[in-house]
């Protein structure tokens, strides 16, 4: 095995025993970027000299004695958080040349934990996409199928992960932006609860629905990542006060009892048949490791699309008014105040960006606000109601991730509806603010299918349980895609 193929407890069980070092793992993800990164395109920027340093620093930190969760490991960063003197641009021209003063909570958490961070990897612009083709900069690859997406936003960290560029990385899920790359790419992907991890140093998309949270290549690994960055943040007024459990210490459990509710809602169609099947075998494996397995009826469903759409995309268009020339950024020459803001705003934007900035502006303008942004709203209300009745009697509910493998680079970038309903799964539980994970669950035409475990409000543990269970249980095991 080589040392990129390593899950970060395996890595950081070989590094305690002396059989690596954080400088050696470093070097090999390294390499690997070098060999094989100008076909993935998973980075925007790739740390070396830094990530080389710090790896030193943690090699040092060890011989000393000291211990840390993450010391040595190689991390990647979508490039939406804020990381001091490294350029941050949320993968947009409008960001182009800003190099933060300051680090984002979870990179500050991370390098506490002794986290070597590797680069920032390539999104959808601003977070808004499935694809990771609305990047401003390049294109990010499917390490499975280099001619198919990574999916997005955070597909540049999925896809980091999957090609053992990193041994984990973080990314940001406002509808399905981890979950839904994490099945695309074969990889573990989790969002938190709502408010589990601090949103500071976070560039906003919209901020009632953002949350950061972890890939890995075991639901373990995901686990300790979680629990690195968690809990409370006196700079992020929306973070939770609850305290953060051992997660990783805790992830074996007896499914014997255990109620599993399955959403009819969420196998609609136009899903593709060999997505269903993987997630029926996914399904049928939890039921022989002794859970009650009962249909569910989520009756509001079916109008999360249309509610996220509004909701989103008018939080947008007010977080990205800040977007003017005047502070940070690109700066329009030759134009006084009004041209100022116009001209930035058009050069900088991509299209996505201004599609969404516009629905958001339409809904919330006047004559329009009750009758769109305040009806989603309530809709919002009605979803979250469906899942607060469903945890009655369900401990987890489990769907599908993706209604559909990683599809063709170009294949919907013409279609913004059809892109939109990459997410059509994911949506309800961000609208609601629940814990969701994303695991694979097998292959449908050589591609990978995830299965999505959602709980109740900080029920992160239970999430974690089940994912780990049936991982151990399941047959798919960590594993690299077949990169060459």
């Amino acid at each position: 095995m080589e040392l990129y193929e390593l899950t970060i407890q395996q890595a950081l069980e070989a590094m305690r025993l002396g059989e690596t070092s954080s400088a050696e793992l470093t070097r090999s993800s390294l390499d690997r970027i070098d060999a094989l990164d100008a076909k993935v395109g998973a980075f925007l920027v790739v740390a070396g000299e830094r990530a080389q340093a710090e790896a030193r620093q943690a090699d040092e930190r060890r011989r000393r004695g000291e211990t840390a969760p993450l010391l040595g490991i190689p991390i990647a960063l979508k490039d939406i958080f804020c990381t001091r003197g490294i350029q941050t641009t949320c993968a947009s021209r409008i960001l182009e040349g800003f190099v933060p003063p300051y680090d984002a909570t979870l990179v500050s958490r991370l390098t506490a934990a002794g986290a070597v961070m590797i680069g920032k990897t390539n999104m959808d612009e601003f977070a808004m996409g499935s694809s990771t083709e609305n990047s401003a900069y390049q294109l990010t690859h499917n390490p499975w199928d280099l001619d198919r997406v990574p999916g997005g936003s955070s597909g540049g960290s999925a896809a980091a992960v999957a090609a053992g560029f990193a041994a984990g990385a973080f990314g940001t899920d406002t509808g399905g932006s981890i979950r839904q790359p994490a099945a695309l790419c074969g990889v573990v992907g989790m969002k938190p609860t709502y408010g589990r991890v601090s949103r500071y140093g976070m560039i906003a998309f919209a901020s009632s629905l953002d949350q950061a949270g972890p890939f890995a290549r075991t639901v373990a690994d995901c686990a300790l990542l979680l629990e690195t960055v968690a809990g409370p943040d006196p700079n992020d007024s929306t973070s939770l006060p609850d305290p953060v459990p051992a997660y990783s210490a805790n992830l074996e459990c007896d499914l014997r009892g255990l109620r599993v509710g399955v959403p009819d809602e969420y196998f609609a169609a136009g899903m593709e048949p060999g997505v269903e099947q993987a997630v029926r075998r996914a399904i049928d494996v939890l039921s022989e490791l002794g859970a009650e397995i009962k249909p569910v009826t989520m009756p509001h469903t079916e109008y999360a699309l249309a509610a996220y759409y509004l909701i989103a995309p008018a939080e947008a268009s007010a977080n990205l008014s800040r977007y003017d020339g005047v502070k940070y950024g690109l700066r329009a020459s030759n134009a006084n105040t009004m041209e100022l803001y116009t001209r930035t705003r058009g050069q900088g934007f991509g299209a996505e960006v201004k599609r969404r900035i516009m629905l958001g502006t339409y809904a919330l303008s006047a004559g329009y606000y009750d009758a769109y942004y305040v009806k989603a709203q309530k809709v919002r209300t009605l979803i979250k109601s469906d899942f607060d009745r469903a945890f009655e009697s369900f401990d987890v509910l489990v769907a599908p991730t993706s209604p559909t493998v990683a599809f063709p680079l170009g294949a919907r970038t013409d279609d913004p509806l059809a892109m939109y309903l990459s997410d059509v799964c994911t949506l309800p539980p961000s609208l609601a603010g629940l814990p969701a994970l994303s695991l694979p669950c097998g292959l449908s035409d050589g591609l990978p299918v995830g299965l999505q475990i959602v709980g109740p409000a900080l029920g992160e543990q239970i999430v974690l349980q089940v994912a780990a269970a049936y991982e151990r249980a399941g047959g798919w095991n960590a594993r690299v895609a077949p990169l060459t």
